[in-house]
């Protein structure tokens, strides 16, 4: 239902959120299992975005820096791989003034997950009872 960039993008963030402190892409590649080239380009767009910031030398790295209590699933997602709502039918067929049944079925399912997305904080995926650090392997 996502793009594998937003899969990459929900590991970052939610590693980097974990770990509390600037990361480099090397090391959130190595945690995330993403590969490194990729998640440079994923790490540039949540900058982008606003969501991190990046600097170089000692220290640096990327970093978190809006609170992970008003980052949602929804905002990461569309940070790098905005989903994509069906607005007018997709084979531009013009005597289809509204959606058909089916895209407008297909279009609820996406207003439902964007919904669902918008309402879980990356705090939230973290402060969950599971054990299991989300999407990163912390050790």
């Amino acid at each position: 239902m996502i793009s594998k960039t937003a899969e990459y993008a929900l590991r970052a963030v939610a590693c980097l959120a974990a770990e509390g402190e600037p990361a480099s892409a090397d090391l959130l590649a190595e945690k995330t299992k993403v590969p490194r080239r990729y998640l440079h380009r994923v790490l540039q767009d949540l900058a982008a975005a606003g969501l991190l910031t990046s600097r170089r030398g000692p220290g640096g790295g990327y970093e978190i820096i809006r609170n992970v209590d008003e980052i949602t699933i929804l905002d990461v997602v569309n940070a790098v791989s905005p989903l994509e709502r069906i607005r007018e039918c997709p084979l531009g067929l013009v005597s289809h003034t509204e959606l058909c049944p089916l895209h407008a079925e297909l279009d609820k399912a996406y207003a439902a997950t964007e919904e669902a997305f918008r309402n879980v904080t990356i705090k939230q995926l973290l402060e969950s009872t599971s054990p299991i650090i989300p999407l990163c392997d912390i050790n």
